[in-house]
């Protein structure tokens, strides 16, 4: 059985098997090191919130502990089909806020002590120009958006959208296509402003917000 620090060498293909052979423990870690960032970095993208992709990962990961039976490699990595685990609990958080918005507005605003660390601000920063990013997507589909943001903004290739997203190579063709009709129609710039996030939020950043909170 290779050793914890074998398996950091060891492909994702290898460490599934090792996974599958029952020596989750390591193997699985390896994974979780490996893909954790790009999977903080695309709920982020998607949340617009550092605080609640952070929530969101946790919980993709255990969700991807569960059905680590089913956990598919595409070209040689593990990160499409996550993004696809990571996809479904992101709906599924929408539909369970959706249940709760009510209530939530109810509740008198939580008692914040300041902080003015320059990576506090950069949070915001990043949190702010994300929230304009995505409002610049609301004209688009749910199909359309997680296309989008697959493609565009994570890099996926369409074989890897279409793994995670579970839908045919055309299928992310003409949804990214009708995608890119609708934002150039609403607002040239949008398409632009979406790509220009640039898939995965540097590494370092990614880290940093995780310190801080």
């Amino acid at each position: 059985m290779s050793s914890e620090s074998d398996a950091d060498t060891d492909s994702d293909d290898d460490l599934l098997a090792r996974v599958a052979a029952g020596d989750g423990g390591a193997a699985f870690g390896c994974l979780f090191r490996r893909h954790s960032t790009a999977v903080y970095s695309y709920c982020f993208h998607r949340l617009g919130s550092w605080s609640a992709a952070e929530d969101a990962s946790s919980v993709v990961f255990l969700e991807a502990w569960r059905r680590r039976a089913d956990a598919v490699v595409v070209s040689g990595s593990l990160r499409p089909w996550l993004l696809g685990v990571a996809t479904n609990v992101m709906r599924n958080q929408r539909r369970a806020a959706r249940r709760y918005d009510a209530a939530v507005r109810r509740l008198p605003p939580p008692e914040t002590e300041p902080d003015h660390s320059d990576e506090i601000a950069g949070r915001l920063d990043d949190e702010r120009q994300m929230t304009e990013v995505l409002g610049g997507l609301r004209s688009l589909k749910r199909n359309e958006l997680e296309v989008i943001m697959m493609v565009a903004v994570e890099g996926l290739t369409y074989a890897e959208a279409s793994m995670a997203l579970g839908v045919p190579v055309g299928t992310v063709r003409s949804r990214l296509a009708r995608a890119r009709a609708r934002l150039a129609a609403r607002r040239p710039s949008a398409v632009a402003a979406a790509a220009s996030t640039g898939g995965p939020a540097p590494t370092a950043r990614v880290d940093r917000a995780r310190e801080v909170r």
